[in-house]
């Protein structure tokens, strides 16, 4: 690599990333450029993601939302993402409900990563959910879902689980399907991803 700032981003990943995201070939280079600054070694510790994703919340606290994100990003365990890894994850935690989408979502509240999911984790989700929903906005939440525990429960109950049972990925993902609610529930959104 020169020392240029533009140490461009090799064709395959820029292919590869216009396929499986919906960011333009512009978007995609001005994510890198900005990446390139911001970690010029080419990865992106758990800190600084947290600080990157909290710029997308003003208003709140991200940083335990943040930390999950990137446990469900870091697909190789080595505790960074790798440019690619960064651009997936922001389009993934952008809206959609495509399957792609949920299978993320699945492996977000799969906080163990034994591939279920127990109600305990789907609260300890809904609580970093919960603490990007600014104070006066959560002062506005139904009355069955204005804590994080309600949350939880009442995405829980689309499942037509017991409280000690648990939910496989393909389970998971016909229940949000099938329930617009569910959809809503299982993040807090939309977040802007443009800079």
């Amino acid at each position: 690599m020169g020392n240029t700032t533009s140490s461009a981003l090799s064709k395959e990943i820029l292919e590869d990333l216009k396929l499986s995201t919906k960011f333009t070939e512009t978007e995609i280079c001005q994510w890198y450029e900005n990446f390139q600054k911001q970690c010029p070694n080419g990865r992106i510790s758990p800190e600084e993601f947290e600080q990157i994703y909290s710029r997308f919340f003003p208003d709140s606290d991200a940083k335990s939302y943040a930390q999950h994100v990137f446990r469900s990003f870091d697909t190789n365990d080595d505790g960074t993402l790798d440019f690619k890894e960064y651009i997936i994850a922001l389009h993934m935690t952008s809206t959609g409900k495509t399957t792609r989408k949920l299978e993320w979502a699945f492996s977000l509240f799969d906080v163990d990563k034994n591939g279920y999911i127990t109600k305990a984790e789907v609260t300890e989700i809904c609580q970093a959910i919960f603490k990007l929903i600014p104070k006066e906005e959560q002062n506005r939440l139904p009355e069955d879902e204005n804590t994080p525990e309600k949350r939880a429960n009442k995405l829980w109950s689309f499942f037509e689980k017991k409280d000690n049972e648990r939910l496989a990925e393909g389970e998971f993902i016909q229940g949000v399907i099938e329930n617009e609610n569910a959809m809503r529930l299982i993040h807090y959104g939309p977040i802007n991803t443009k800079q």
